[in-house]
C-alpha cells in the first residue's frame, strides 16, 4: 500500500514534528496540568494550522509563534466559555424543580375558610385557637376567658358545623 503525499501534508507533518511538543508543553502550563484540555487545545490549534497553511509562510515570520498566539487565545476563549456555563459535576446531580401542583390545596384552603366564615364567632374562635394555631385546651380556654369544658363543647359544635358546611358547598365525599 502505498501512501500518497502532498505538499500540505509534508508541511503538516514537519510543522508536527517541530513544533507539536513545545506547544503541548505551552499548553500544559497554560490549563495548569490539566492533560486532557491541553491534548484538545493542541488538536484544535494543529487543526486551525491545517485550515490556514498561508498563515503558516516563513515569509509572515515564525510558524512556533503563530501556533503558541492562537493556542493563548484558544485557551482563553475556552477559559471565558466555562465561566458563563459552568460545568456541573456528574457525581451530584442538581435538584429539581417542583412539579408539584398546589391548586388542589389551594382550592381546599379557600373551601375551609368559607366554610369557617359559616360559624358562629364562638366556635369559629375555638377551633382557630385549638386546631391551626396548635393550642392546648386549657390555653385556649385561658386566652377565650372562658372555661375549658366551654371550648370543648364549641370545638365539638363548631366541627360538627364545619363538616355541615361542607357538605352543603359539596366538598366532602
Amino acid at each position: 500500500m502505498s501512501t500518497v503525499t502532498t505538499p500540505d501534508a509534508e508541511l503538516m507533518q514537519r510543522l508536527h514534528d517541530e513544533h507539536a511538543s513545545a506547544l503541548w508543553s505551552f499548553v500544559l502550563r497554560l490549563t495548569n496540568g490539566d492533560r486532557a484540555r491541553a491534548d484538545d487545545i493542541t488538536q484544535e490549534t494543529l487543526l486551525r494550522a491545517w485550515r490556514n497553511l498561508d498563515a503558516l509562510e516563513p515569509s509572515r515570520g515564525s510558524p512556533r509563534t503563530w501556533l503558541f498566539t492562537v493556542a493563548r487565545r484558544i485557551a482563553i476563549d475556552e477559559w471565558r466559555a466555562r465561566r458563563i456555563r459552568p460545568e456541573f459535576s456528574t457525581d451530584v446531580l442538581p435538584e429539581r424543580p417542583s412539579t408539584t401542583d398546589d391548586t388542589d390545596g389551594i382550592l381546599q384552603t379557600w373551601l375551609v375558610a368559607d366554610a369557617l366564615s359559616r360559624l358562629s364567632e364562638d366556635h369559629r374562635a375555638a377551633l382557630v385557637c385549638c386546631y391551626y394555631e396548635g393550642r392546648s385546651v386549657r390555653d385556649a380556654a385561658s386566652m377565650l376567658g372562658i372555661p375549658e369544658g366551654t371550648v370543648k363543647s364549641r370545638l365539638h359544635y363548631g366541627l360538627r358545623g364545619l363538616k355541615l358546611a361542607l357538605d352543603e358547598m359539596g366538598v366532602n365525599g
